[in-house]
């Protein structure tokens, strides 16, 4: 399980590491090729604000500085696929509310996809909109536990301009308004260091509680969505006892 739990950003895996270690790679070079192409082709990470959060992220995942490379010149160069960002939206078995964000060249590909992911699990995909009202655009940022103590990192936070702070041994996670998202990553580079992570993410409004029942085929969807080539985040309000949760996911 990857992602904060608290907020449920679920991108659920299963498998060999070597297999998901590809997988994880597929994604960050993907994003970084897209950030050079609707940045104009831009590629310095200085003067184009995606480039630069998408190599701090790949660089976060270890994601060798070779890939990184040729995923910039990829992008800067002629032809190629032409990627679109889709957002796909749903419900999945208990009421849950999905938003899934795919970065496709083939956008009838991806919807019967997503859309057969959602149909053999017990969900169904809506319209665009028809849970995204539920979530909050913001800015996520999260830095390791060794970066600082909790008192230190929500001063370095509040002065940013940052809305929250949710801290435990796994680190620190600080969330911000979307359109503030550029301004409170860089100044917290500059009280904090480089953070391990920085991303756009939907933060649910409020959860929705799932039992072992609903859950079982919950996570199968969710996890159907996640393999999908295409895909490259899938966000849900469920709840779920922790002890179900890693009975589910053993």
């Amino acid at each position: 399980m990857a992602g904060h739990s608290k907020f449920k950003n679920i991108m659920h895996r299963k498998g060999r590491q070597d297999a998901i270690r590809s997988k994880m790679f597929s994604r960050l070079s993907k994003e970084i090729t897209v950030a050079v192409k609707m940045g104009g082709g831009v590629t310095d990470p200085d003067m184009n604000p995606r480039l630069r959060l998408a190599i701090q992220n790949a660089k976060g995942q270890s994601m060798p500085k070779d890939n990184i490379q040729r995923a910039i010149t990829k992008g800067s160069g002629a032809g190629g696929e032409d990627y679109e960002e889709i957002r796909y939206e749903g419900y999945g078995p208990g009421g849950v509310a999905i938003v899934v964000e795919a970065l496709t060249d083939n956008k009838n590909r991806s919807a019967s996809n997503i859309r057969a992911a959602f149909t053999k699990n017990g969900g169904q995909m809506g319209e665009t909109g028809s849970v995204s009202f539920m979530f909050d655009r913001m800015g996520e940022i999260t830095y390791k536990p060794e970066t600082g103590s909790e008192d230190v990192i929500m001063e370095a936070a509040i002065e940013a301009g940052a809305d929250d702070v949710v801290s435990d041994e796994d680190g620190h996670v600080i969330y911000c308004e979307f359109d503030a998202f550029g301004d409170v990553t860089k100044n917290l580079e500059e009280a904090l260091g480089e953070a391990e992570s920085v991303k756009s993410i939907w933060k649910p409004q409020n959860n929705t509680p799932v039992d072992e029942d609903k859950g079982a085929t919950l996570l199968k969807l969710l996890e159907a969505l996640d393999e999908d080539d295409d895909v490259q985040n899938v966000y849900s309000n469920y709840e779920m006892d922790d002890d179900v949760l890693a009975k589910l996911s053993a």
